[in-house]
């Protein structure tokens, strides 16, 4: 298929607001690829190519846009290989050997294609053409099940593969996707609330459980062999041996176990929560030892567990984790919740979580049968921009434009980010140094005073509320916002919604 043609669709996508007409756009193009090409194409067309990162920053990307081809001629294969030869590209002189093949295909390019080009190097698609209507659009041209591709592409964690089986494999072939020991699976997520109380109003019966302030780990045992995995699905097995050594010793042969890990002082509180991500780092130390801490099991010795009720999941993860599970308890009574979440606080923790406890394991999923809960208002939402900053900031990075997640297309494409605020507040001379720096690696576009970045980079921000606002597209503005640190081990689409801080009007 021509890439033109791709393009053609992702421009069609993003200029309608409809759901259905963006699923129909998708659905028809998927139809026409050749099996080789739908793994590309699906990556290419929710901005996470199968190669990733490939080592060509904005300046190399707009160094190497010339005269545009008249006519299309590319196709999505080429593509494919471009990013394939520019993921292995490395040693000395790569740099330039990178610039010179991106030169080359540039001129091959259209006007179109080489914008499009630019967006996906650079992570800033904004198509609307993002993974939950393309997991529709799958379902639609396979002619399958929406729950049965969504449930594969969860727990395969490849939405790619999963288009490509579902379009050209069997339903059986679909239906068998499952859990595999080793191969990471996405996260559950939680949604938020502002009391405990309330959250157990939502869920029922629950287990109530400490919210600690750490780094998400996915642990996968088959044996003697351990893998440690971030809940963006890296795996960090090497640089956290502390781990592997916990679960080597747990009384089981195989399984999944979700959880946290955290450094702590000598009396056991936690330290703060970039000593534990700095562990994650490539050429970390070890003076600072990780503990990990579970809440939840997905498999045990052959057994898979998703769609076991939570206190089934609890009761198995007590026998293998032991010492090693998150305290919590199970309760109905909002006075005993609300003893556990001061009890959490004063152990040094962040709050709680609220599970129901009848809740299957909704991998890669936000709904309400989690809920966390902290002492304040806090949300994690991502940079759209950055303004240069005045008198003693002046030449620093300073005011941070917030965006918040619009899964639905509410407010604009479904996956996209809106608006919501600005902050300079809470922002240290350490972490203005740093923002400097890698907004502008990231930078896609400037004016005379602010920087426009990927949509990649999520921060925690602290508020005492929302308001109305006719100032923003979502109709609000955060009131009092200020940095509490930035989220490294997040991805811009675990960010808050506009529609979680909406609610907040209604509380």
């Amino acid at each position: 298929m021509l890439l033109d043609a791709l393009v053609n669709t992702a421009e069609t996508v993003a200029s309608t607001r409809s759901r259905l007409a963006k699923v129909d756009a998708l659905a028809s193009l998927l139809a026409k690829l050749e099996p080789d090409e739908i793994a590309p194409a699906v990556g290419i067309l929710v901005g996470k190519p199968r190669q990733g990162r490939v080592g060509v920053g904005w300046r190399g990307v707009s160094a190497a846009m010339g005269t545009p081809a008249a006519a299309p001629s590319l196709a999505v294969a080429d593509l494919d290989a471009l990013l394939d030869r520019l993921a292995t590209t490395s040693g000395v002189g790569s740099a330039g050997d990178r610039s010179r093949e991106l030169r080359d295909f540039a001129e091959r390019a259209t006007e179109r294609e080489q914008g499009y080009l630019v967006r996906v190097l650079l992570g800033e698609m904004r198509t609307g053409a993002l993974e939950a209507v393309l997991t529709d659009a799958i379902a639609r041209a396979a002619d399958r099940s929406g729950d049965v591709v969504r449930r594969a592409a969860m727990l395969s964690g490849d939405l790619g593969e999963t288009a490509r089986l579902a379009l050209t494999g069997t339903s059986a072939d679909l239906d068998a996707v499952g859990l595999v020991v080793g191969r990471p699976v996405l996260p559950m997520l939680a949604a938020t609330a502002a009391s405990v109380t309330s959250a157990l109003a939502t869920t029922g019966e629950a287990s109530v459980e400490y919210k600690l302030d750490g780094a998400r780990i996915q642990v996968h045992r088959a044996g003697d062999d351990v893998r440690v995995f971030t809940r963006n699905l890296a795996d960090i097995t090497r640089r956290v041996p502390e781990v592997v050594q916990v679960v080597r010793r747990m009384p089981v042969r195989d399984a999944i176990l979700d959880g946290e890990t955290l450094s702590l002082d000598e009396d056991g509180s936690p330290r703060p929560f970039q000593e534990t991500m700095s562990r994650f780092g490539a050429d970390a130390a070890r003076e600072t030892l990780l503990h990990p801490w579970f809440f939840d099991v997905l498999h045990v010795d052959g057994r898979d567990l998703l769609d076991e009720p939570l206190a089934t999941r609890r009761a198995e993860l007590e026998r293998v984790a032991g010492a090693h599970r998150i305290p919590g308890e199970v309760t109905a009574d909002p006075e005993v919740a609300e003893r556990i979440w001061r009890d959490a606080l004063a152990a040094g923790y962040e709050g709680v979580v609220v599970k129901a406890i009848d809740s299957p394991y909704a991998a890669g999923r936000r709904g309400s049968s989690w809920i966390k809960v902290k002492p304040v208002h806090t949300y994690e939402l991502v940079v759209l921009a950055c303004e240069w900053g005045s008198g003693r900031r002046q030449g620093w990075l300073s005011n941070l434009h917030l965006g918040a997640l619009d899964p639905t297309g509410e407010f604009g494409d479904p996956g996209g980010f809106v608006m919501v605020g600005k902050t300079f507040k809470g922002l240290t001379d350490e972490l203005l140094r740093w923002q400097t720096d890698y907004f502008q690696q990231i930078e896609v576009r400037r004016t005379a005073n602010t920087v426009w970045v990927a949509p990649t980079t999520v921060v925690e921000i602290a508020i005492d509320g929302v308001q109305r606002s006719s100032r923003y597209p979502g109709s609000i503005a955060l009131r009092f916002a200020r940095v509490k640190r930035y989220r490294e081990e997040k991805a811009a689409g675990d960010a808050d919604t506009i529609q979680t801080l909406r609610g907040l009007l209604r509380e």
